[in-house]
């Protein structure tokens, strides 16, 4: 997000060359208050003001940035000065921002940096994309079970500023195996000659490290933690998540599932929609749209075949719109609970059955008021509608009412029954359920409505 409050201030202390205040104003806020201000400027003018600060803030403002001024700063740079941002940044965000970057680029930076730090990108690069590995961190402290309470404090406070968090330290073994963890809270309650294995909790909550992304966040939401421990396939600790990257987890899966639930394709970055060209845009929005649209030519097949019907009643044209409307609006309501209840892992495909049942019981009463409602309105505002003599207003208001009544009860069902069905086929619900929704109700939704006032008005 770009904040130009301040952008002409910090360009005249550039034209002046007042370090100091540059300094002053960099240092007195938080980083990321800072980066929404730095983000009005341009690379060259942000990187004006980070060479007058120090390493540290200077990283910790840079991983603030929005991901299009990082990228374009850190291909204005040499190597040696990105090199120095990238080397105080937290492990998880220099592999963020490398992979956002052109490989020739990576393979320029990377003989630059430390060989431990080499190590730990090629590492953390090397989890698939949208894993807890992809998402962790590798700053995280230990303690070994042996030593004192005394011994662990001493090594916590050498080791804090080079970590991303010591609220939770975690013990290993001698060969890393996660055996508890201790919360900082502990350490300075318990006596200083006890010994951490006494007074550690071995009740561990963890991740696998290919375990999916949304589910480790989960966890950390579901336990109120603060980082989230993560292991191999030998229960060896590689890494923690952090509570502030569960957030950033829980940020881009909830844009996933709400671009996948409106038929858009593609990356599914967030804060990424002025940085996407209009093509990429077009690219992503254009297929369902074509497949939709093909499919919407049963509807006006349907509405051909009882072309008679509205010929001889026009009045029954009025409340097509309406029926339309209603039952894309119960179906939509349907299948986001549903889809919500599935991504919480509430319910499965197997509970189809009672799924069903429980909308029916939903949709019953709710059919019941809007058939009533649609009643009402043929009676009070359709005398003056076109429709052949000899048919009673109250009974074309039946037949508009019974059919929006069924409408209501089939677009409930299918709301619930199209994400049970993608996810039994282990498809993304979200992507299957919706965009198929609309159209289905509205194919469903007409030949409802002309069969039954056809069959109703005895034609």
């Amino acid at each position: 997000m770009k904040n130009a409050l301040l952008a002409p201030e910090l360009r005249e202390l550039l034209a002046k060359e007042d370090t100091s205040a540059i300094r002053e104003f960099c240092s007195s806020s938080h980083p990321g208050t800072i980066a929404e201000f730095l983000s009005a400027l341009t690379p060259e003018e942000v990187w004006e003001i980070f060479t007058v600060l120090e390493p540290r803030l200077r990283a910790e403002i840079f991983s603030n940035l929005d991901q299009g001024l990082q990228v374009g700063l850190a291909e204005s740079l040499r190597r040696q000065d990105l090199a120095g941002i990238v080397t105080h940044m937290s492990a998880d965000e220099r592999v963020d921002l490398l992979k956002r970057l052109p490989e020739e680029m990576q393979e320029d930076i990377l003989p630059v940096l430390a060989q431990a730090e080499r190590e730990d990108i090629r590492r953390l690069a090397s989890y698939p994309e949208g894993t807890a590995g992809a998402v962790m961190t590798s700053d995280y402290a230990t303690l070994s079970p042996e030593q004192t309470v005394e011994e662990a404090i001493a090594k916590l406070r050498r080791e804090a500023p080079d970590k991303e968090t010591i609220y939770y330290t975690y013990v290993v073994d001698s060969q890393r195996k996660l055996i508890g963890f201790l919360s900082l809270k502990d350490l300075i309650l318990a006596r200083p000659d006890r010994r951490v294995e006494d007074i550690m909790h071995r009740d561990l909550i963890y991740a696998m490290v290919t375990e999916d992304q949304e589910e480790a966040a989960r966890k950390i939401a579901k336990y109120d933690l603060l980082a989230l421990p993560v292991v191999n396939g030998n229960h060896v600790l590689v890494g923690i998540i952090t509570h502030d990257d569960a957030i950033d987890v829980i940020h881009q899966e909830h844009t996933e599932d709400m671009e996948k639930f409106m038929a858009i394709r593609g990356s599914h970055e967030t804060a990424s929609y002025m940085r996407t060209s209009s093509w990429e845009h077009f690219k992503n929005r254009f297929l369902w749209l074509v497949i939709l649209a093909s499919l919407g030519l049963v509807s006006g097949y349907i509405v051909q075949n009882f072309e008679g019907l509205l010929l001889q009643f026009a009045i029954l044209a009025t409340f097509m719109p309406m029926l339309a409307d209603t039952g894309g609006n119960t179906g939509s309501q349907s299948a986001t609970l549903v889809i919500r209840a599935l991504a919480l892992k509430e319910i499965s495909p197997k509970d189809v059955f009672r799924v069903l049942f429980k909308e029916f019981k939903v949709a019953l009463p709710m059919a019941l008021l809007l058939a009533a409602l649609a009643f009402g309105r043929v009676i009070a505002f359709g005398g003056n509608s076109g429709r052949p003599q000899g048919y009673d207003l109250s009974l074309i208001g039946i037949a508009v009412g019974a059919a929006l009544g069924l409408q209501v009860l089939t677009s409930t069902l299918i709301g619930a029954l199209l994400p049970l069905a993608a996810a039994k086929m282990r498809f993304d619900p979200a992507v299957v359920a919706s965009p198929a929704l609309t159209t289905i109700v509205d194919i469903t939704g007409l030949f409802i409505y002309f069969a039954t006032a056809k069959f109703l008005l005895g034609i």
